[in-house]
Protein backbone atom coordinates (compact mmCIF):
# COMPACT_ATOMS: atom_id res chain seq x y z
CA UNK A 1 0.00 0.00 0.00
CA UNK A 2 2.71 2.31 0.89
CA UNK A 3 4.85 1.89 -2.23
CA UNK A 4 1.32 2.63 -4.17
CA UNK A 5 1.00 5.48 -2.51
CA UNK A 6 4.67 6.85 -3.12
CA UNK A 7 4.42 5.78 -6.81
CA UNK A 8 1.69 7.85 -6.97
CA UNK A 9 2.80 10.39 -5.65
CA UNK A 10 5.70 10.59 -8.25
CA UNK A 11 2.96 10.08 -11.44
CA UNK A 12 0.96 12.91 -10.28
CA UNK A 13 3.45 15.58 -10.06
CA UNK A 14 5.02 14.30 -14.19
CA UNK A 15 1.60 14.12 -15.56
CA UNK A 16 0.74 17.53 -14.24
CA UNK A 17 4.08 19.30 -15.45
CA UNK A 18 3.33 17.36 -18.99
CA UNK A 19 0.21 18.66 -18.93
CA UNK A 20 1.71 22.14 -18.64
CA UNK A 21 4.00 22.09 -21.42
CA UNK A 22 0.99 20.69 -23.28
CA UNK A 23 -0.86 23.54 -22.56
CA UNK A 24 1.83 25.91 -23.31
CA UNK A 25 2.52 24.18 -26.83
CA UNK A 26 -1.49 24.72 -27.85
CA UNK A 27 -1.02 27.96 -26.90
CA UNK A 28 1.94 29.15 -28.99
CA UNK A 29 0.72 26.78 -32.24
CA UNK A 30 -2.82 28.35 -31.64
CA UNK A 31 -1.61 32.07 -31.84
CA UNK A 32 -2.56 32.88 -28.28
CA UNK A 33 0.83 34.43 -27.88
CA UNK A 34 3.15 35.54 -30.55
CA UNK A 35 6.47 32.82 -30.65
CA UNK A 36 8.54 35.97 -30.48
CA UNK A 37 7.28 36.74 -26.74
CA UNK A 38 6.98 32.70 -26.05
CA UNK A 39 8.46 30.16 -27.57
CA UNK A 40 7.04 26.84 -27.43
CA UNK A 41 8.46 24.05 -25.56
CA UNK A 42 9.34 22.37 -29.14
CA UNK A 43 11.26 25.51 -30.47
CA UNK A 44 13.45 26.01 -27.18
CA UNK A 45 14.15 22.03 -27.77
CA UNK A 46 15.06 22.87 -31.44
CA UNK A 47 17.11 25.96 -30.12
CA UNK A 48 18.96 24.15 -27.67
CA UNK A 49 19.83 21.12 -30.32
CA UNK A 50 21.36 23.62 -32.42
CA UNK A 51 23.07 26.10 -29.75
CA UNK A 52 24.72 23.01 -28.13
CA UNK A 53 27.79 22.27 -29.97
CA UNK A 54 28.82 26.05 -29.56
CA UNK A 55 28.04 26.50 -26.46
CA UNK A 56 30.44 24.25 -24.27
CA UNK A 57 32.93 26.23 -23.72
CA UNK A 58 30.34 28.78 -21.93
CA UNK A 59 28.95 25.94 -19.84
CA UNK A 60 32.17 24.91 -18.81
CA UNK A 61 33.55 28.29 -17.45
CA UNK A 62 30.10 29.08 -15.87
CA UNK A 63 30.72 25.31 -14.39
CA UNK A 64 34.36 26.24 -13.03
CA UNK A 65 33.06 29.62 -11.60
CA UNK A 66 30.17 27.59 -9.85
CA UNK A 67 32.15 24.98 -8.58
CA UNK A 68 34.77 27.22 -6.92
CA UNK A 69 32.63 29.48 -5.47
CA UNK A 70 30.84 26.63 -4.16
CA UNK A 71 33.83 25.05 -2.23
CA UNK A 72 35.19 28.25 -0.80
CA UNK A 73 31.83 28.96 0.36
CA UNK A 74 31.79 25.52 1.86
CA UNK A 75 35.04 25.74 3.68
CA UNK A 76 33.80 29.58 5.26
CA UNK A 77 30.69 27.83 6.32
CA UNK A 78 32.12 25.14 8.19
CA UNK A 79 34.98 27.18 10.07
CA UNK A 80 32.47 30.37 10.83
CA UNK A 81 29.84 27.66 11.93
CA UNK A 82 32.18 25.79 14.21
CA UNK A 83 33.52 29.13 15.73
CA UNK A 84 29.83 30.55 16.07
CA UNK A 85 28.76 27.17 17.81
CA UNK A 86 31.80 26.98 20.53
CA UNK A 87 32.23 30.62 20.80
CA UNK A 88 28.96 32.73 21.94
CA UNK A 89 30.71 35.80 20.97
CA UNK A 90 31.08 35.18 17.57
CA UNK A 91 28.02 34.15 17.19
CA UNK A 92 26.10 37.08 18.86
CA UNK A 93 28.72 39.09 16.48
CA UNK A 94 28.45 37.86 13.01
CA UNK A 95 25.27 36.06 12.99
CA UNK A 96 23.21 39.78 12.41
CA UNK A 97 25.81 40.40 10.12
CA UNK A 98 24.79 37.03 7.98
CA UNK A 99 21.03 38.10 7.87
CA UNK A 100 21.63 42.00 7.06
CA UNK A 101 23.90 40.42 4.39
CA UNK A 102 21.04 38.49 2.25
CA UNK A 103 19.18 41.66 2.36
CA UNK A 104 21.18 43.56 -0.08
CA UNK A 105 20.36 42.13 -3.74
CA UNK A 106 23.39 40.53 -5.27
CA UNK A 107 22.35 42.00 -8.16
CA UNK A 108 23.21 45.89 -7.04
CA UNK A 109 26.72 44.18 -5.82
CA UNK A 110 27.29 42.82 -8.99
CA UNK A 111 28.29 45.96 -10.89
CA UNK A 112 30.46 47.14 -7.58
CA UNK A 113 32.22 43.74 -7.97
CA UNK A 114 33.27 43.96 -11.61
CA UNK A 115 34.70 47.10 -10.77
CA UNK A 116 36.88 46.25 -8.00
CA UNK A 117 38.03 43.09 -9.36
CA UNK A 118 37.58 43.39 -12.64
CA UNK A 119 35.84 41.21 -15.63
CA UNK A 120 38.15 38.16 -15.03
CA UNK A 121 36.61 34.76 -12.93
CA UNK A 122 37.03 36.47 -10.17
CA UNK A 123 34.10 38.27 -9.12
CA UNK A 124 31.88 35.92 -10.46
CA UNK A 125 33.26 33.62 -7.68
CA UNK A 126 32.87 35.77 -5.06
CA UNK A 127 28.94 36.48 -6.34
CA UNK A 128 28.65 32.60 -5.80
CA UNK A 129 30.39 32.68 -2.41
CA UNK A 130 27.92 35.14 -1.44
CA UNK A 131 24.70 33.33 -2.23
CA UNK A 132 25.61 29.69 -1.19
CA UNK A 133 27.43 30.53 1.80
CA UNK A 134 24.40 31.91 4.37
CA UNK A 135 22.46 28.47 3.48
CA UNK A 136 25.27 26.18 4.45
CA UNK A 137 26.32 27.84 7.47
CA UNK A 138 22.75 28.53 9.00
CA UNK A 139 21.75 24.97 8.20
CA UNK A 140 25.06 23.66 9.50
CA UNK A 141 24.15 25.82 13.39
CA UNK A 142 20.84 24.60 13.35
CA UNK A 143 22.11 20.99 12.94
CA UNK A 144 24.58 21.72 15.84
CA UNK A 145 22.32 23.31 18.06
CA UNK A 146 20.02 20.78 17.73
CA UNK A 147 21.51 18.28 19.85
CA UNK A 148 19.69 16.80 22.66
CA UNK A 149 21.86 18.91 25.64
CA UNK A 150 21.31 15.92 28.11
CA UNK A 151 23.51 13.84 25.77
CA UNK A 152 26.39 16.55 26.11
CA UNK A 153 25.83 17.10 29.54
CA UNK A 154 26.37 13.39 29.72
CA UNK A 155 29.16 13.16 27.87
CA UNK A 156 30.89 16.01 29.75
CA UNK A 157 30.27 14.07 32.87
CA UNK A 158 32.11 11.03 31.95
CA UNK A 159 35.32 13.30 30.84
CA UNK A 160 34.81 13.78 27.20
CA UNK A 161 36.10 17.08 25.37
CA UNK A 162 34.92 19.40 22.70
CA UNK A 163 36.09 17.40 19.70
CA UNK A 164 34.72 14.52 21.36
CA UNK A 165 31.66 15.81 22.28
CA UNK A 166 31.79 17.05 18.23
CA UNK A 167 32.57 14.02 16.85
CA UNK A 168 30.44 11.57 19.08
CA UNK A 169 27.24 14.12 19.14
CA UNK A 170 27.30 16.81 17.11
CA UNK A 171 28.76 15.58 13.58
CA UNK A 172 26.05 13.03 13.38
CA UNK A 173 23.15 14.78 14.12
CA UNK A 174 24.21 17.89 11.94
CA UNK A 175 24.88 15.99 9.00
CA UNK A 176 20.99 16.05 7.44
CA UNK A 177 20.74 19.93 7.53
CA UNK A 178 24.69 20.52 6.84
CA UNK A 179 23.38 18.31 3.39
CA UNK A 180 20.18 20.21 3.56
CA UNK A 181 22.14 23.38 3.22
CA UNK A 182 24.61 22.02 0.53
CA UNK A 183 21.30 21.03 -1.95
CA UNK A 184 19.66 24.53 -1.64
CA UNK A 185 23.29 25.94 -2.06
CA UNK A 186 23.90 24.27 -4.91
CA UNK A 187 21.24 25.14 -6.87
CA UNK A 188 22.02 28.98 -5.87
CA UNK A 189 25.69 28.21 -7.29
CA UNK A 190 24.71 27.94 -10.92
CA UNK A 191 22.31 31.34 -10.77
CA UNK A 192 25.20 33.18 -9.12
CA UNK A 193 27.87 32.44 -11.66
CA UNK A 194 25.06 33.77 -14.21
CA UNK A 195 24.24 37.11 -12.58
CA UNK A 196 27.92 37.80 -11.98
CA UNK A 197 28.18 36.86 -16.11
CA UNK A 198 25.50 39.48 -16.81
CA UNK A 199 27.30 42.36 -15.31
CA UNK A 200 30.75 41.73 -17.81
CA UNK A 201 32.27 38.69 -19.22
CA UNK A 202 33.38 37.36 -22.58
CA UNK A 203 32.38 33.91 -21.64
CA UNK A 204 30.03 32.26 -19.53
CA UNK A 205 26.23 30.90 -19.91
CA UNK A 206 24.97 34.83 -18.39
CA UNK A 207 27.19 36.47 -21.46
CA UNK A 208 25.78 34.10 -24.26
CA UNK A 209 21.88 34.59 -22.88
CA UNK A 210 22.77 38.65 -23.07
CA UNK A 211 23.68 38.16 -26.36
CA UNK A 212 20.93 36.39 -27.89
CA UNK A 213 18.40 38.34 -25.68
CA UNK A 214 19.90 41.38 -27.78
CA UNK A 215 19.40 39.73 -30.81
CA UNK A 216 15.71 38.98 -29.66
CA UNK A 217 16.30 34.76 -30.21
CA UNK A 218 14.07 34.46 -27.11
CA UNK A 219 13.80 30.78 -27.75
CA UNK A 220 17.67 30.54 -27.50
CA UNK A 221 17.22 32.39 -24.34
CA UNK A 222 14.83 29.56 -22.74
CA UNK A 223 17.08 27.07 -24.12
CA UNK A 224 19.80 28.32 -21.85
CA UNK A 225 17.65 28.78 -19.15
CA UNK A 226 16.72 24.83 -19.79
CA UNK A 227 20.78 24.63 -19.38
CA UNK A 228 20.51 26.35 -16.34
CA UNK A 229 18.48 24.54 -14.59
CA UNK A 230 19.41 20.79 -15.83
CA UNK A 231 22.92 21.79 -14.18
CA UNK A 232 21.57 22.84 -11.44
CA UNK A 233 19.74 19.77 -11.20
CA UNK A 234 22.43 17.70 -11.72
CA UNK A 235 24.31 19.07 -8.86
CA UNK A 236 21.53 18.70 -6.99
CA UNK A 237 21.09 15.04 -7.84
CA UNK A 238 24.74 14.27 -7.08
CA UNK A 239 24.65 15.62 -3.44
CA UNK A 240 21.68 13.64 -2.33
CA UNK A 241 23.78 10.80 -3.59
CA UNK A 242 26.47 11.42 -1.76
CA UNK A 243 24.00 11.85 1.37
CA UNK A 244 22.36 8.82 0.57
CA UNK A 245 25.81 6.92 0.33
CA UNK A 246 27.22 8.77 3.47
CA UNK A 247 24.48 8.38 5.85
CA UNK A 248 22.85 4.88 4.93
CA UNK A 249 21.11 5.06 8.10
CA UNK A 250 18.62 8.00 7.30
CA UNK A 251 18.09 5.80 3.34
CA UNK A 252 14.46 4.59 4.62
CA UNK A 253 13.35 7.97 5.38
CA UNK A 254 14.56 9.42 2.29
CA UNK A 255 12.68 6.61 0.26
CA UNK A 256 9.31 6.98 2.60
CA UNK A 257 9.82 10.69 1.43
Amino acid sequence: MKKRINIKNKVIPILFQIILLFIWQLVVDRGVIERYILPSPIDVISALIDILPNIKVHIYITLKEAMLGFIISIILAVILALLMDNVKIIRRSIYPILVISQTIPIIVLAPLFAMWFGFGMQPKIIIVVLVCFFPIVISLMDGLNSVDKDMINLLKSMGANKLQIFKIVKFPASIVNFFSGLRIAATYSIMGAVIGEWVGADKGLGFYMIRVKHSFAIDKVFAVVLIIIALSMVLFGILYLIQYILMPWNRNSNIDS
